[in-house]
């Protein structure tokens, strides 16, 4: 498969560009070129101009931020087919964070002004682009109010599925960060956690988090 081939399947599985049809995404993927990164090398930093969409064809981006006392806190990880950084390619603000290669690394890159002359020329899509962000909007929303809504438990169990999900039983984050991703404080996930270590659900280690019952996880994050 080449390049172009594999950047129009990744495009495909974004629900911002599904709908567009394979001659549109083919199109589009026409417009990337790739880019390679060393371990540890910064992609963007928070403050640079959006000026690009990224899609990871190898290795493992960390999108980064800094925290009070200085040190970095990953707030998620791109692997393998993920995209990321679309609504910059859209309003061209400034990065809200960095991004990072957390090992040698192969991205897809679209440049904003390659895709919005693209989008000049297929109103069309254009278009259909709103459409589709006004219902990302929607749901973000909705995502918003249940995060605020459900018990911590419920919402620490459901990011650790979704880290699980894209890294398997062996999470590498820290449990600050995580108090980040669900709106909590390292100590209340420090206590639900520990709880879940004595039911037998996890195992904590320094920096990473070995998930041990899986289907019981998966039955908080249901809220069952």
């Amino acid at each position: 498969m080449s390049k172009q081939a594999e950047f129009a399947v990744i495009l495909k599985m974004n629900p911002m560009f599904a709908d567009l049809g394979a001659d549109k995404l083919q199109q589009l993927a026409g417009l990337c070129h790739t880019q390679q990164l060393r371990a540890g090398e910064v992609l963007f930093q928070k403050g640079d101009a959006g000026d690009a969409l990224f899609a990871v064809r190898r290795g493992q981006i960390r999108i980064e931020t800094g925290a009070s006392d200085g040190s970095r806190l990953t707030l998620n990880f791109m692997g393998p087919g993920d995209l990321f950084a679309e609504v910059a390619v859209l309003d061209g603000q400034d990065r809200a964070a960095n991004a990072t290669a957390g090992e040698a690394s192969e991205l897809f890159v679209l440049r904003r002004e390659d895709f919005l002359s693209f989008l000049e020329r297929e109103p069309k899509v254009a278009v259909k682009l709103i459409e589709l962000l006004c219902h990302r909007i929607r749901w973000m929303s909705e995502r918003m109010e249940e995060s605020v809504l459900q018990p911590l438990p419920v919402r620490l169990a459901k990011r650790l599925c979704a880290l699980a999900s894209d890294y398997g039983s062996e999470v590498h984050i820290s449990q600050e960060q995580l108090g980040i991703h669900v709106g909590a404080a390292r100590e209340s996930v420090n206590r639900q956690l520990q709880l879940w270590r004595k039911d037998g659900i996890v195992d904590l280690q320094r920096g990473r988090i070995l998930l041990h019952n899986m289907n019981k996880l998966s039955a908080v994050a249901r809220n069952e």
